[in-house]
This record gives structure tokens, sequence and C-alpha cells, in this order.
């Protein structure tokens, strides 16, 4: 099986004074007493995803925690973005790195203590930072107190919390894992003598929100972090929770299109609506769904105002265009373009190409060689940020961090990457090309510590660090980026300025140009009498494109290269924003 590309299908102020290759030219206010009233704090928000296990590492054991977070406040405020997502940070056994968790209202170890916590969420909005927390809950650890119970005896009070298939009655039947070494969902446990349903790991099985008191344990949780003041919550797997509990029997090869058969099931969209009535409507909170459904009417019933659901979802179908061979720029401007279209007059989507369960930005999408990394990473991040939707940006995208380079599966930490090389391994797979797709794919690249300079293991710790660092870290780091006023941090910087000042692209209307063009990607942001031009190379090459506008009379706000191409030719991934006159 090619899980990556299964897996993609899941997933998705003040500034640093620092010199700006900009034109000066009018700027839409930001002031949200404007008159028009779409305006929402989370759709103008720039949301900066911190993956806290790599972040900072504050007391020396290798692992990054909360502590380490607070000690670079100040530097995540520079970047002028108004939120931070947080991969989950509760107690867990770390099977999945967090994501099995163990205790909802408690922190991990590793990382801290709720003191710690508290402290950050005061130093974040002490700063005018929002914080936006993982809702895990379409499964949990297998350690979780109410796992324990449940698998404890037929009888138990919490038997229903999670999906059980008693043993008498046959083998249940097939339902793929996305994470098991055997690709099976179904677990056998002789406790009980039953089988539990797990479509991640053997260590996360399934919680039953067919069970009310599942659904009222999912509240309370959400209402103890709300009443702490976090901001928002990212609904983690989601689409999965609903589930048809017969458990018919679905046609050979489904796991092909898993998506079509687990998600948006059964009563879904009647537990959102449950949710949104008894907590996310009491609550000054943001919501945002991982994954949006099969269908342009499935995402729009989540996010729609008036099925009062959620806020926002992700539109997967961006992130797996990308590919070890390559990838179309014109099939990428299509999906983008008519999930845009789909989205105009109403309902929000989420604007991202990189995530914790992705490979970096700039080697999946860019150049991530010594000659283009730079000019493509700054040219990727133009475009996530004048698309419209809510802009998501992982963390050390902003220095332009490429894949780790490991070579050898010892250096992997993924149970994603490891199950996956065990399951090739065991049914004869040819292991080199396996290889070659991990290192290419593995979530582990986006998931190495941050680099903040060119000490000893980056910056991030004084020990050893819990993943490698990568080796190119002496010279792609923060520090020297500071220092350099066209490097990537820099770029990212201004462009976060620029967002905010130019609020056509966040609201504007999106029209495609040069649809035919294969190596240049042209589009028009226009809002309140503002029309902005976005040109784009994403190729290796010089390029040029016809817009039919006037380029000689627009002003350069601004580019990627320190002296803008001129008449429509760019060269090898330009990327420049034009304010058309």
């Amino acid at each position: 099986m090619k899980l990556y590309k299964y897996f993609t299908a899941l997933c998705l102020s003040t500034i640093m004074v620092v010199p700006f290759c900009m034109a000066q030219t009018k700027t839409t206010s930001n002031d949200f007493s404007t008159s028009f009233s779409g305006r929402k704090w989370w759709k103008e928000a720039v949301i900066y995803q911190i993956y806290p296990r790599s972040f900072k590492d504050s007391d020396g054991d290798g692992v990054g925690d909360l502590k380490g977070i607070i000690s670079k406040l100040d530097y995540i405020k520079s970047l002028g973005v108004d939120a931070v997502w947080l991969n989950p940070i509760y107690s867990s056994p770390n099977d999945d790195n967090g994501y099995d968790i163990s205790d909802y209202r408690n922190i991990m170890k590793e990382f801290g203590t709720m003191e710690d916590f508290d402290a950050m969420l005061k130093g974040m909005h002490d700063r005018n930072i929002k914080l936006i927390m993982d809702l895990v809950v379409n499964h949990s650890s297998d350690e979780h107190e109410w796992f324990k119970q449940s698998r404890s005896s037929r009888s138990s009070p919490y038997r229903n919390y999670y999906h059980w298939w008693d043993a008498e009655r046959g083998k249940p039947p097939y339902r793929y894992s996305l994470f098991d070494v055997n690709h099976d969902a179904w677990m056998y446990d002789s406790l009980t003598n039953a089988y539990y349903l797990h479509y991640f790991s053997r260590k996360q099985p399934d919680l039953n929100w067919e069970n009310p008191k599942v659904r009222q344990e999912v509240f309370d949780i959400m209402r103890f972090w709300a009443d702490k003041g976090i901001d928002g919550f990212r609904l983690d797997a989601f689409q999965f929770v609903a589930k048809d509990t017969t458990f018919p029997y679905f046609p050979k090869g489904f796991e092909k299109n898993f998506i079509q058969y687990y998600a948006m099931q059964g009563n879904l969209h009647g537990y959102l609506q449950e949710m949104n009535k008894e907590v996310l409507s009491k609550y000054d909170v943001m919501s945002v769904a991982e994954g949006a459904g099969n269908t342009f009417e499935d995402a729009h019933n989540l996010v729609d105002e008036d099925r009062h659901e959620l806020n926002m979802a992700y539109a997967f179908e961006g992130v797996d265009i990308a590919k070890m061979e390559g990838y179309s720029l014109l099939h990428f401007k299509n999906v983008f373009s008519k999930w845009d279209s789909a989205f105009a007059e109403k309902g929000w989507l989420a604007i991202f190409l990189a995530n914790h369960d992705q490979a970096r930005l700039v080697s999946r999408f860019g150049n991530d060689s010594p000659a283009f990394r730079e000019v493509s990473s700054k040219m990727l991040t133009t475009f996530i940020l004048t698309m419209r939707g809510t802009s998501f940006y992982y963390n050390g995208d902003e220095l332009g961090m490429a894949n780790a380079g490991f070579e050898k599966i010892e250096d992997f930490r993924d149970v994603q990457t490891l199950n996956e090389y065990q399951y090739q391994k065991n049914t004869g797979g040819d292991l080199n090309k396996v290889m070659a797709r991990i290192k290419f794919g593995s979530r582990d690249n986006s998931r190495t510590p941050f680099q903040w300079d060119n000490s000893a293991n980056a910056g991030f710790t004084t020990s050893n660090p819990w993943i490698k660092v990568a080796s190119n870290y002496k010279t792609i780091n923060a520090a020297a980026q500071e220092k350099d006023t066209n490097s990537c941090l820099n770029y990212f910087r201004n462009l976060v300025k620029l967002r905010k000042e130019q609020l056509a692209l966040v609201y504007g209307k999106y029209t495609l140009l040069d649809k035919g063009n294969p190596a240049v990607y042209a589009y028009t942001r226009e809002w309140e009498g503002m029309k902005l031009l976005v040109l784009l190379n994403f190729t290796n090459k010089t390029a040029r494109t016809k817009t039919g506008l006037n380029l000689a009379s627009s002003t350069v706000l601004l580019d990627n290269y320190s002296n803008p191409s001129k008449n429509g030719v760019l060269k090898p991934f330009e990327a420049i924003i034009y304010e058309v006159h």
C-alpha cells in the first residue's frame, strides 16, 4: 500500500522592524470597526503551527517543552502572526507523538506542568497572540482510563466508550488502518475475547461517538480548556468520528479510497451541531476541522454559518499533489481555483501546503537545492499568504527548512513510517523503493528540531535530541537569517505585514489568469477598489506570463528577488505582488 498517498488525504500586532523590499502604497485599514460585516479575526489571522516536541528544549532532556516555547514568544511575536496552533501537549505515552492521549486535562510530563501552560497562555495573550489547541477525540490512547475500564469487562460501564466486536461473532468485517503494521483496524484483545477498532495505531482505539456519554465527556474537556482562556480548537481526524456501528462489509479494495467510506458518515453533523450548541457558541473560540469530506457539499455542511457547526475546514486535496517525481502546476492551479470558487460566496477554508503530517514545504513543492531553496521557499510562502482563506503556516518553513536528509530507517521515529517499512518488509516489498518514498515523504522530515542557530544541535537542546537535527543547520538557521534583510525569515515577516495592510489578500475576489501556462501561476485579488496581481514561477527556469494587465504602470509591492523582473518575464521561482493601477 502507498500509505503516504492515502495519509495526505487526511490530513490537512507588532512587527519587528526589518528593512522592507516594498514600494509605499495605499493600504486598507485593519480596524475591525469598518463597515464590512463579514470580518472575523480568524479569517484575517496568520496561524503559526508549533510542533512542541521539536521547537525548543528548555531543560536539556532533548525534547521540546512549554518553557522552551515561552522563551521564544518574542520571536513568535516578531513574525507578526496572530495565533499559534499547538500540536497536542496532553498526557500521552507517545506512541504517535501525543496524538494518543491518556489524560485530556493534564500536561505531558516531558512538556512540563499545567503551571507552565498557564504561563505560556498568559505570555501569548500579553503579546496579542491567540492559542488554538488540538482536540484529538476520534481516538484516545489505550492507556487512557476509559479504555482500561472498557477492556476490563464486557459489563464495564465504559465498554461502550469504544467499538468492540465480540469474537464469538466471528472475525469482524475488514477495516483498513492507516498506521497498523498489518493495516488491520481490528485488534484482538484476549482479556474479554473481543476485537477493538483503531483507524490509526493499535494504541489509538477509536472512541464511540454514537454513545452520548462520550460526547458529553468531550464537551466537558472542551469547556475545561475554553474556561482557561484558549482561543480555538483544531479537531483532529474529526471527519472519521461517526461510524456505522453495524460495520457492514465494504467492497474489496475500498482502502484505495477509504475517505469515501470513512469520512462524513452517520450523524457527524448532528454531533457537531450538538458541540456548537453546548460549547462553541458559548465561548469566543474559533473551530477548524481536519479534513473536509468527499465533496464541496460535505465541506459546506461543515462550515457554512447557517449550519451552526464549525468556522472552517482544511481542503486537503492540494497537499497530495506534490510527488517525488514531480507534479503538474496545471493540476495545482485547478485544485486551488475550484476550491476558491466553491467558497467564494459562502463558507470559509484554511489555506496551507505543509504541517506536521507532511514532509517539508520547500522539498515537496519547491526546490531544496542550494541554488533555489531560498527563492522557491519565498515563492511558496507568497502563495500561502496571498490566497483567500485563513493562512496556516508551519514552524521552520519561515526559514526555508528542508527535508531531514536521513539515510537509514534507524534515523526515523514516526510510528507511521516505521510500521509501513515493516509492513513492506514482511510482505516482500522493494525496500529500496520504500526507503526512497520515506526519505522524500516521511512525516519526520518536518519534525526535526527547529534550527535556531549554528551551535551544537542547532541551539534546540544542550543534549541529544529526540530526533536528529537536519545536517544543514549551520547554514539554515534563525540567527543567521535575522541578520540578512533578504532572508526567508524577513521575507515572511514582510509578507505577513503586507497581508495585514492589504485586506484584498484576505477577502478579495480571486481570478485566475493565464490558466494554461504550465510554469506560472498568475491571479488577481480585488476588494473595495484595490486590485492586486500575484505572479509565481513554479519552475527553475525563466518563464513568461501574459496577464493582459499593464505591468509597466503597476507598482511592485513585494518581490523575492532584489531586482524584480519586468514585462511578465519571471526568473526561476520568482514571486511578484503588484498593485494594479
